[in-house]
Protein backbone atom coordinates (compact mmCIF):
# COMPACT_ATOMS: atom_id res chain seq x y z
CA UNK A 1 0.00 0.00 0.00
CA UNK A 2 1.87 3.59 -0.74
CA UNK A 3 2.25 6.39 1.41
CA UNK A 4 -0.27 9.29 1.66
CA UNK A 5 1.45 11.85 -0.85
CA UNK A 6 2.69 14.88 0.46
CA UNK A 7 2.82 18.46 -1.84
CA UNK A 8 5.88 20.00 -1.43
CA UNK A 9 7.18 23.01 -3.80
CA UNK A 10 10.77 22.71 -5.79
CA UNK A 11 12.31 24.92 -8.07
CA UNK A 12 13.58 23.24 -11.30
CA UNK A 13 15.95 24.37 -14.09
CA UNK A 14 13.80 25.63 -16.55
CA UNK A 15 15.27 23.69 -18.94
CA UNK A 16 15.16 20.27 -16.54
CA UNK A 17 11.46 21.50 -16.20
CA UNK A 18 10.88 21.37 -20.01
CA UNK A 19 12.88 17.80 -20.17
CA UNK A 20 11.06 16.28 -17.54
CA UNK A 21 7.45 17.26 -19.06
CA UNK A 22 8.25 16.17 -22.32
CA UNK A 23 9.45 12.91 -20.52
CA UNK A 24 5.81 12.54 -18.66
CA UNK A 25 4.44 13.01 -21.88
CA UNK A 26 6.06 10.39 -23.64
CA UNK A 27 6.16 7.72 -21.25
CA UNK A 28 2.44 8.85 -20.06
CA UNK A 29 3.31 8.90 -16.69
CA UNK A 30 2.57 12.05 -14.19
CA UNK A 31 6.26 14.49 -13.53
CA UNK A 32 5.65 13.79 -9.78
CA UNK A 33 6.18 10.16 -10.09
CA UNK A 34 9.09 10.46 -12.36
CA UNK A 35 10.31 12.82 -9.97
CA UNK A 36 9.65 10.54 -7.27
CA UNK A 37 11.13 7.65 -8.74
CA UNK A 38 14.77 9.71 -9.49
CA UNK A 39 14.82 10.83 -5.60
CA UNK A 40 13.61 7.31 -4.33
CA UNK A 41 16.63 5.70 -6.95
CA UNK A 42 19.22 8.57 -5.18
CA UNK A 43 18.13 7.67 -1.82
CA UNK A 44 18.89 3.81 -2.50
CA UNK A 45 22.15 4.78 -3.95
CA UNK A 46 22.51 6.85 -0.46
CA UNK A 47 21.94 3.47 1.08
CA UNK A 48 24.35 1.37 -1.16
CA UNK A 49 27.15 3.50 -0.57
CA UNK A 50 26.68 3.80 3.07
CA UNK A 51 26.21 0.25 3.76
CA UNK A 52 29.53 -0.36 1.90
CA UNK A 53 31.29 1.82 4.00
CA UNK A 54 30.14 0.59 7.36
CA UNK A 55 31.56 -3.28 5.47
CA UNK A 56 34.91 -1.60 4.77
CA UNK A 57 35.16 0.96 7.94
CA UNK A 58 37.84 -1.49 9.92
CA UNK A 59 39.77 -2.11 6.66
CA UNK A 60 43.55 -0.04 6.87
CA UNK A 61 43.81 3.34 5.40
CA UNK A 62 45.71 3.82 2.35
CA UNK A 63 47.24 7.05 1.85
CA UNK A 64 46.73 8.73 -1.74
CA UNK A 65 50.34 8.75 -2.27
CA UNK A 66 50.64 5.03 -1.32
CA UNK A 67 47.33 4.38 -3.51
CA UNK A 68 49.28 5.78 -6.69
CA UNK A 69 52.48 3.95 -6.05
CA UNK A 70 50.60 0.61 -5.87
CA UNK A 71 48.63 2.23 -9.54
CA UNK A 72 52.29 3.06 -10.62
CA UNK A 73 53.38 -0.40 -9.92
CA UNK A 74 50.79 -2.50 -10.94
CA UNK A 75 50.77 -0.94 -14.50
CA UNK A 76 47.07 1.06 -14.17
CA UNK A 77 48.70 4.25 -14.75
Amino acid sequence: MNAPSKKATIYLDARIHRALRIKAAETNRPMSQLVNDAIAESLREDEEDLSAFKKRAHEPLVSFEQALKELKRDGKI
